[in-house]
């Protein structure tokens, strides 16, 4: 079966994740030898804890270790450029602060160890502001309890595969952290969180990785605001309980395997008020229980659901399915999953009582959905004639009954969401002076129009 292959790869390679890249088995990366050092490792290691130090704007070449709780401050935006052997910077103290730099990897360093743009094996550190190109970990939190990412833009390695390169922003057993307001491109996963709970992570921008967010065995995390865009999947989460996902948007993630939130072995999981657009799968559930879907809007995707009959006491409520191809592939026979008062843009039941909900339940799945959910040569032939003419003999003289989920009180117009994303964000103010800058050069081009033509002969004069 497609989907069933689907899964099984994307299970795979986050096994493989777990398994490969040295995240709980790896040693330390060791304090940079002598020849790799940076010239401002004298500065940090004659530092009194506690200190600030300013670091003036200027390239720093070599790598550094932070091993005393201190703040580093860069002015003007200095560049640290590391010796391409390890880690740039490593962090081996808590409570330390690194902000306002520029670290450049050099391509360098060794997975199995994970090296870093910035390494953190210490507690309550922060990292702000910083921008981080070319290592093979953007930012990675190792036992890190109580740490935060703010602001900072990652650029992964680009023209090496995923396997070749880490995560943007990579967190391995830590409790209680936050991550707000990163960008992360060209890596192989944007955000990876294993092993990792009591998390917030807020107003990201993720595009142009494998997974925008990976996860695994973490619990209690909250992600709210944040854009997961053009990846192989938006998010694909296993084995974790009680997330919750507010206002997040989803979009763009086409592919063979691609889903915008794919959930494994998930429980007790809460999405609202997210926008899940164009992407190949909008909501991909197996082996999930106790989750809760309302207000989203799922839109253009191809398959609007895809539900594994391994599912149990799931909810859609509220929720607007807009565009879809599909709204529903069960793969399986049965589902206890309920469907209520969600707004579905294929269903014309009438509302002949006027109550703004269809009179009939609607049905989510025809006989050709029960077919590309269980046979893998349906995807071949899901546009044609045949697909159509199948799906409407089955409404005419259903066989699918005791499959078919439906949606008991299905609403007929599209409820209001108001804390649904836009796909776009709104202007800035910079877009407005520049709409300011074309009107007032349109209305210099008006006058002399005007003037121009005042100075041409007039008819029945010369």
């Amino acid at each position: 079966m497609i989907l069933a292959a689907v899964l099984a790869a994307l299970s795979v390679a986050g096994q493989a994740d777990v398994a490969g890249h040295g995240t709980s088995l790896g040693t330390l990366e060791p304090r940079p030898a002598p020849g790799q050092r940076s010239v401002l490792q004298r500065r940090l290691d004659t530092a009194p804890e506690g200190a600030t130090i300013v670091v003036e704007a200027g390239i720093y070449t070599g790598d550094l270790e932070i091993d005393r709780p201190v703040r580093i401050v860069g002015r003007n935006r200095p560049l640290l450029v590391g010796s391409g052997a390890g880690s740039v910077i490593r962090v081996r103290a808590n409570d330390v602060v690194i902000e306002g730099f520029d670290v450049d990897g050099r391509n360098g360093g060794d997975l199995g160890r994970d090296s870093s743009g910035i390494h953190v094996a210490g507690r309550r550190a922060t990292i702000r502001d910083c921008r981080i190109r070319r290592s093979l970990f953007g930012i990675y939190l190792r036992e890190a309890h109580g740490s935060h990412i703010e602001r900072c833009r990652i650029d992964g390695i680009p023209g090496k595969d995923p396997g070749e390169k880490g995560s943007g922003i990579h967190v391995w057993n830590t409790e209680g952290f936050s991550i707000e307001q990163n960008e992360v491109v060209e890596a192989r996963d944007g955000i990876y969180l294993q092993s990792s709970s009591r998390g917030h992570v807020g107003g990201n921008r993720v595009k142009d990785v494998r997974y925008g967010l990976h996860y695994m065995f973490s619990d209690d995390n909250v992600f709210e605001d944040n854009v997961f865009e053009n990846g192989a999947a938006g998010t694909a989460i296993m084995y974790s309980h009680r997330i919750v996902f507010r206002r997040n948007r989803f979009l763009h993630n086409r592919g063979f395997a691609s889903v915008g939130l794919l959930f494994q072995g998930c429980d007790g999981v809460i999405a609202e008020d997210n926008l899940i657009a164009d992407n190949a799968r909008g909501i991909f559930l197996e082996g999930s229980y106790d989750n809760v879907f309302r207000r989203n809007v799922v839109a253009e995707s191809d398959a609007a659901i895809v539900l594994f009959a391994s599912c149990g006491r799931n909810r859609f409520e509220g929720n607007s399915f807009v565009a879809n191809l599909t709204p529903l592939i069960l793969v399986g026979k049965r589902t206890d999953t309920v469907f209520d008062g969600n707004y579905w843009s294929g269903n014309d039941e009438p509302d002949l009582d006027g109550d703004g909900r269809s009179d009939r339940p609607y049905r989510l799945s025809n006989v050709f959905d029960h077919l590309r959910g269980n046979l893998t040569a349906a995807d071949l032939i899901a546009q044609s004639f045949a697909a159509d003419a199948l799906s409407m003999a089955e409404r005419t003289f259903p066989v699918l009954d005791p499959v078919s989920p439906m949606d008991r009180s299905p609403l007929v117009r599209p409820p209001s969401l108001p804390f649904v994303p836009a796909a776009r964000e709104r202007q800035s103010s910079v877009d407005l002076r520049g709409v300011a800058l074309s009107l007032t050069a349109l209305a210099a081009g008006l006058v002399a129009l005007v003037r121009g033509r005042s100075s041409w002969p007039q008819r029945g004069h010369r």
